[in-house]
């Protein structure tokens, strides 16, 4: 009898992590029907980081709220608390910014108006709530606001030349003149869960690297970027500190607030103990929308795939599409969506069903 254990990630915007790895065991079902399935829907901090946690850790419940969306506009939303533990006795809070302040809730790029202060009610319902921890995912964000929405919500007063408020986004980074922390709320154990490791600010910062997928270009890019390293000296905080860029500097701003940022994958790898699952396992299948050259960088398929040769499992990969670059190699055998539905269009559109024929012939491939 197989052991297979199901660990993807979510395949950004078709289909969700614990959906594709129902899917996959679908499929590899109906070629070997005696196979026992572990699912450990993975995440790394972006979207779908709360579904993992609510899939794999009993008794998780889900936490109803309405915040302010990127837009600005009310969304209904919820944040995770997981029971209590001898390390966390009044629970732990899991918020995803993608969620509450994701790129995927806007109609259309918003890059100077976007902001976090969504993220931020989330985490001050969980603390209204009294956990004794949290644990964050800042993936898929919309904004490059420095997290200022975040810590605002949380109490922090970012004011103008005039003693007023600036205006939310990135739009008001560049008319602080002042910063008053004396407000904030005081935070309990914070994680975040990140996979990017850039400083805030230059050529590999948060404006220059992730601005042109929120909107900003040219120009824009320089400002934002001029603005983000003023706001980085107000918050006393060194720039090319390593992931203070994640989230359009909310990695910084969390920082400041006196969290730790963590690899997301490593982090919730242990948190949902998938470890003691693949030692069990003959097989472990992990995937995601796009396995290409960035996906060995810290990435859920990548270090799942690390876990599974050490155990003696063998690692295979489904991935929506798989590009030259990635490293493939890595993995026992792999299957492109793509490749098998016949186009990327044909793959979109239907995951569910590409991601059943994959698990079959990853099934037949071993």
């Amino acid at each position: 009898m197989t052991t297979v254990v199901l660990a993807p990630d979510s395949f950004k915007g078709t289909i969700a992590a614990a959906d594709a790895a129902a899917s996959l065991a679908d499929g590899w079902a109906s070629v070997d029907a005696a196979a026992t399935f572990v699912h450990r829907p993975m995440a790394d901090g972006g979207e779908g980081t709360v579904a993992a946690f609510e899939a794999a850790v009993p008794g998780a419940e889900r936490m109803p709220i309405v915040v302010d969306g990127p837009a600005g506009a009310q969304i209904e939303t919820s944040w995770l608390l997981l029971p209590a533990t001898p390390e966390s006795p009044a629970g732990t809070g899991v918020i995803d910014l993608a969620s509450t302040s994701g790129i995927e809730l806007l109609d259309g790029l918003r890059p100077w108006d976007a902001d976090t202060t969504g993220f931020g009610q989330a985490i001050a319902a969980a603390l209204d709530h009294g956990v004794s921890r949290l644990v964050v995912g800042i993936g898929s964000s919309a904004s490059t606001d420095g997290g200022t929405g975040m810590l605002a919500a949380l109490g922090a007063r970012f004011l103008d030349a005039s003693g007023a408020p600036v205006v939310r986004g990135a739009r008001g980074l560049a008319d602080i003149e002042s910063v008053d922390l004396s407000g904030l709320r005081t935070p309990p154990e914070v994680r975040v869960l990140t996979d990017v490791t850039n400083p805030l600010t230059g050529p590999r910062g948060a404006a220059a690297v992730f601005g042109p997928q929120k909107g900003l270009d040219g120009d824009d890019i320089t400002r934002a970027d001029a603005a983000l390293e003023r706001l980085a000296a107000l918050l006393a905080l060194d720039p090319a500190l390593p992931g203070a860029g994640a989230a359009g500097g909310t990695g910084a701003a969390l920082v400041v607030w006196g969290a730790t940022l963590a690899p997301g994958a490593a982090e919730v790898a242990a948190l949902i103990g998938i470890a003691d699952a693949i030692a069990g396992a003959d097989v472990v299948i992990t995937g995601e929308g796009s396995y290409d050259g960035q996906s060995g960088d810290g990435k859920v398929p990548s270090f799942i795939a690390g876990l599974a040769a050490a155990a003696g499992a063998a690692p295979l990969l489904a991935a929506g599409r798989i590009t030259a670059d990635s490293d493939a190699e890595l993995f026992a055998a792999s299957v492109s969506l793509t490749e098998i539905a016949g186009s990327s269009d044909a793959a979109l559109t239907d995951p569910a069903r590409w991601l059943r024929e994959a698990g079959a012939v990853l099934a037949r491939s071993v």
